[in-house]
């Protein structure tokens, strides 16, 4: 592989369990060494202590509830790295296998890829309705976007998870990195920025993390709400580009694919967990014209909108 393999990870902590000590397992075993582990762990009483020893080096950073940002909490921790790639990943996002790294940070080989994402697995758990959640935001198929799929991808063209994405640190630091406040989308935001600057975002359908929600009704609602609302504070980004296409499309293909797997019935909850969510993007997309506490109601994220509100 023709890429420098000077590769850092960065990883938010909050309330870690189990599936901290399987990624941290799982990174320690990649055909890609990893040197540096950043962890960012949001303190609310104990320290974190990994209690393992590993090849890489782990630097834990406590920080205060109030210090935790969806992209400035990332920026500060990738901020310290001197890798030539850094690697965000969350606490939950656990590797298939020990070829996620080399997989990840291959596409970064061409100079022009600003970031490449991984492909999200569901867990054994997983309902059904979520597995055809991740299949559709998650093909086989590795691909890359640049400014020309604006036309046939739409917002799609800007999508990329953080969940796990290595992001080539020069380009990075040259285009000024995450937003340092933001209620949610921290990482599609940055992808929108570099694409926008003549950059390009690789889906690498072959690099594996095994990572899934069972969300509620209400979970859905919130989580959409706040994906809305970072849309409506970035015009910039966003003007002109209709995420409700997208939308519509998930929903028809979602009633193929129950029909497929013979599971008709199945067609009520998933149009009412979709009628969830468009309902939260529709209020986020409007949260300027709702009072304050409706908003706080509304949001995944009601410590966002007292920060403001003190501003």
């Amino acid at each position: 592989m023709d890429i420098d393999q000077s590769v850092d990870v960065v990883i938010p902590v909050y309330r870690p369990g189990k599936e901290l000590e399987k990624l941290l397992y799982w990174l320690d075993k990649q055909t890609v060494s990893v040197r540096n582990v950043f962890i960012m762990h949001t303190r609310e009483e104990e320290k974190l202590s990994l209690g393992a020893s590993f090849r890489f080096h782990t630097v834990v950073e406590e920080i205060s509830p109030q210090e935790y940002d969806h992209g400035g909490t990332r920026d500060r921790a990738m901020q310290k790295s001197t890798g030539k790639i850094i690697v965000c990943m969350t606490q939950d996002a656990v590797p298939e296998n020990e070829y996620l790294i080399e997989n990840l940070i291959r596409p970064l080989a061409d100079e022009d890829i600003a970031v490449s994402y991984a492909r999200q697995m569901p867990k054994t758990e997983c309902k059904l309705l979520e597995r055809y959640t991740r299949s559709f935001n998650y093909p086989a198929a590795s691909r890359v976007k640049s400014s020309e799929d604006l036309d046939t991808l739409g917002i799609k063209t800007y999508f990329c998870s953080n969940v796990c994405a290595a992001y080539n640190r020069e380009i990075y630091v040259k285009t000024g990195g995450f937003e340092k406040k933001t209620i949610f989308n921290e990482d599609m935001l940055y992808a929108a920025k570099c694409i926008r600057q003549g950059y390009k975002v690789a889906y690498a359908g072959d690099a594996k993390v095994i990572h899934s929600h069972n969300y509620t009704r209400r979970q859905q609602f919130s989580r959409n709400f706040d994906i809305a609302v970072s849309q409506k504070e970035h015009p910039e980004v966003f003007a002109g580009i209709k995420s409700e296409q997208e939308g519509i499309k998930m929903v028809k293909r979602g009633i193929r694919f129950l029909i497929r797997n013979h599971t008709p019935w199945m067609m009520v909850p998933f149009v009412l967990d979709s009628a969830a969510k468009y309902l939260g993007y529709l209020l986020g997309k409007n949260y300027k014209k709702l009072p304050l506490a409706i908003v706080k109601k509304c949001s995944m994220n009601p410590r966002y909108w007292q920060e403001k509100e003190s501003v």
